[in-house]
């Protein structure tokens, strides 16, 4: 295998797409956030092309028995309403700075071989804390899509995310940027503790508004109760461990 290789899978006449990147990350949001738009649009969906690289992890996963080398994956989706989409998605990003860069101009390359000249980068940003309202932050490599952006609710905050954008999804901005495709990135506020559904719902809706598709969200918002269980039961055991932890008014008693 060649250092990068792209595998035509299939062809679809795409009309003005879009480029959706939903690679792992911060709470997996982006990631949740790309499949859920698969799933949900399945019958609208075509798989067209594979991208294989040596910059992802020396393995392959298995499904039943059959193994498949680890690649990004990326698929044609033509709704019944709102703009068509290129969805990029895998279950790797690039294990080097260097192979960030040269997949991120893979994954361009292939945009551009299907004339997407827009582009919405998806993952989360991390608060170190539980959310009870979910807020969705942006960064845009074209000053001019700021004002409708904040339109449908996406917040531009001074200095945030700290440290900026790492990984394909900043590098989506910066390259497209010298492409003169007009990137955003949409991130959701996470806990970062656990993979984390509520937020990538909170994306997917900034995004179902942008685009004018039309998503459920129940099998998200099933995952999300399942995952506050988990958190239930975590904080709990925190509880406890810190009530072993503090003296009673007892064990404070002096005894002599």
């Amino acid at each position: 295998m060649d250092a990068l290789d792209i595998d035509a899978v299939d062809e679809a006449d795409l009309d003005e797409p879009v480029l959706i990147e939903g690679l792992p990350g911060v709470g997996h949001v982006g990631k949740l956030a790309a499949d859920h738009i698969l799933e949900e649009l399945e019958a609208e969906t075509t798989l067209v092309r594979r991208i294989y690289s040596q910059e992802f992890p020396p393995q392959v996963s298995v499904d039943g028995g059959v193994t498949s080398l680890t690649c990004a994956s990326v698929h044609a989706v033509t709704p019944e309403t709102g703009r068509d989409m290129l969805v990029l998605t895998g279950d790797h990003q690039a294990q080097t700075n260097e192979g960030h860069y040269v997949l991120t101009d893979a994954f361009l390359d292939v945009a551009e071989s299907f004339d997407v000249s827009e582009l919405y980068a998806l993952g989360g940003v991390p608060t170190g804390e539980l959310i009870d309202e979910y807020a969705v932050l942006g960064a845009v490599n074209n000053e001019s899509m700021l004002e409708d952006l904040e339109d449908i609710g996406v917040e531009f905050r001074d200095d945030e995310p700290a440290g900026g954008i790492v990984g394909v999804s900043g590098l989506l901005l910066g390259l497209g940027e010298r492409r003169s495709i007009d990137a955003t990135c949409l991130m959701g506020e996470t806990s970062g503790y656990l993979v984390d559904p509520m937020s990538a719902r909170a994306v997917l809706e900034i995004l179902e508004e942008r685009l004018e598709i039309d998503l459920e969200y129940e099998s998200l918002d099933e995952r999300a109760e399942e995952m506050k269980d988990v958190m239930g039961k975590i904080q709990e055991m925190e509880n406890q461990q810190q009530s072993m932890e503090v003296p009673s008014d007892d064990d404070l008693r002096y005894i002599g």
